[in-house]
């Protein structure tokens, strides 16, 4: 059976915990990023599993697309690369976050509109899309990785069965526990500011997918 291989799209701190994980699971990488310096020194920091490609071949190459950029990066992106996503499955870890005059995180988008509804609407026929790795701040994202006695969860949100199975395949190789929220409308549930399953909506917890599992259902 051949090698999978993951795009990360952005080598911020979400992109970049994703791939660190990834890489410790035994998953190809190929990193593309705004700054190629920075995707080239992370792949070297990983090693063999990691290299960096442009984002058009980087998406090419890859089964499954992660997009660990802003909101409205993502927006700019994916048109440009629209063709070479039919069949891919797109990892959306977006939240629409802004920062008003005093610093403050506020909702980017009105209420009720979640930033995977307006990913999802951006994309080919044929993608296969699915909300996840974006339910931790990106500290605890980093540090959560194969904790014990139980696993951290990490919630995911799709109505595609094949996004589904890429996504929960993700995360376990990434060293985490995966519960799914939901269909695409239930993904403002695990997004922030406002979702009630992310970190900042469980009182800034990490929690396990037992807890996961009683809130989803705890506010239904």
């Amino acid at each position: 059976m051949r090698n999978m291989t993951t795009a990360i799209v952005g080598v911020g701190n979400i992109g970049g915990a994703v791939a660190r994980h990834l890489v410790a699971g035994g998953e190809h990488v190929v990193l593309t990023g705004k700054s190629a310096s920075r995707a080239q020194e992370l792949a070297d920091e990983l090693g063999p599993l990691a290299h960096t490609a442009t984002i058009r071949d980087a998406v090419a190459e890859a089964d499954t697309v992660v997009f660990a950029v802003w909101l409205d990066t993502i927006k700019e992106l994916i048109p440009q690369v629209s063709p070479q996503l039919v069949g891919k499955v797109v990892v959306d870890p977006s939240n629409p976050i802004a920062f008003d005059d005093q610093g403050r995180m506020v909702r980017s988008l009105p209420d009720g509109q979640s930033a995977g509804s307006v990913v999802a609407a951006l994309l080919p026929g044929g993608a296969h899309y699915v909300k996840a790795f974006g339910t931790l701040a990106a500290e605890a994202l980093a540090a959560s990785a194969n904790r014990t006695p139980q696993r951290a969860a990490l919630l995911y949100a799709t109505d595609d069965e094949h996004a589904a199975a890429a996504a929960e395949r993700l995360i376990r190789t990434a060293g985490f526990d995966p519960v799914r929220a939901g269909g695409l409308a239930d993904a403002g549930r695990i997004e922030a500011p406002g979702g009630d399953l992310h970190q900042s909506g469980l009182d800034g917890e990490v929690v396990g997918a037992d807890q996961a599992r009683a809130a989803i259902t705890a506010d239904r």
